[in-house]
């Protein structure tokens, strides 16, 4: 019985370093998550609407979130605190602001066509 209860405690330990030390690994721009859809709506003729959403699935708070998005251009204005040029190809989402763990910003553009946006760099704050 003595041996048994000593085992269980080892694996509690084990299994609770995983997780802590798990969590502990720092995120980086892969723990940004953006996801893109065809809201079906149409501007003019030719341009479809799309919405953005950049998630922080970080399990720490992040900002300054940078993406990249060659070429981006939309026929509808979108609102510089969400999305914003900040280089040749760069972009800051959210302002630079906080992005708590699990939240998101999103924002809406227009064009021929959705253009690709990848994650480049983040700061984090745990």
């Amino acid at each position: 019985m003595h041996t048994q209860t000593n085992l269980m405690f080892l694996i509690a330990v084990v299994v609770s370093l995983m997780l802590s030390q798990g969590e502990s690994q720092p995120c980086g721009p892969s723990s940004i998550d953006v996801q893109q859809i065809n809201t079906g709506k149409k501007v003019g003729t030719l341009d479809t609407v799309f919405r953005v959403t950049v998630e922080n699935r970080c399990v720490c708070t992040v900002k300054a979130v940078v993406v990249q998005a060659n070429g981006f251009t939309s026929s509808i204005p979108v609102d510089p605190k969400l999305f914003r040029k900040a280089g040749d190809t760069s972009y800051v989402v959210g302002d630079g602001q906080q992005i708590a763990s699990t939240n998101s910003v999103m924002f809406e553009y227009a064009w021929s066509h959705y253009f690709q946006i990848t994650p480049a760099s983040v700061q984090i704050e745990c």
